[in-house]
């Protein structure tokens, strides 16, 4: 006579909530728009010809895109010329900043994980996955962290299967004979 076999899922009964950075990701193409090639001799900005390239450039060619706004030389480059890039852009970007690709991203994630509602990890045991198709900023893990510290009952990184703990929630004691 052969008895059922009964596997548990430890897992799935650890009453953990995986959370995914992922699932903040802004999936927007992202490029750099760098006016290094716009400068004379890759230095200097003259008003006249900036103005002529940025007349003259295909602008359309970021539709929809998140672009970030560069000069990879050392330069010094008025802050008008910036403000000129995104009156030029914003008709078809989805969004447009002064900043480095990387940088661009740390944003995109600070005001993503704004929006979460942690209330609802109250006292929940969470794992904030690690390995994924995408590349997250070191910025994101640490910003959910401090986000997630004042509910959750524990933070972890990794998978379920094997976790790094990062904090748990001291338990409050009391002294008897109080």
């Amino acid at each position: 006579m052969s008895e059922d076999l009964l596997i548990e899922n430890k897992v799935a009964n650890s009453g953990l909530v995986t959370l995914n950075l992922e699932d903040y990701y802004e999936p927007a193409e992202k490029l750099v728009l760098d006016i290094k090639p716009w400068l004379f001799r890759e230095l200097i900005l003259k008003e006249k010809d900036y103005r002529e390239f940025v007349k003259a450039h295909d602008w359309s060619q970021y539709a929809g895109k998140i672009v970030a706004f560069t000069c990879s030389s050392d330069a010094i480059i008025p802050v008008w010329a910036y403000m000129l890039l995104g009156v030029s852009v914003q008709p078809f970007a989805k969004r447009y900043f002064f900043a480095s690709l990387p940088e661009v991203e740390t944003i995109l994630f600070q005001e993503a994980l704004q929006k979460v509602d942690y209330s609802a990890f109250k006292d929940v045991r969470v794992i904030i996955k690690g390995c994924g198709q995408i590349s997250i900023p070191v910025s994101a893990y640490v910003e959910i962290t401090a986000k997630l510290q004042p509910f959750a009952k524990s933070i972890m990184y990794g998978e379920a299967c094997s976790n790094v703990p990062v904090f748990k929630k001291a338990v409050a004691s009391v002294k008897e004979g109080r």
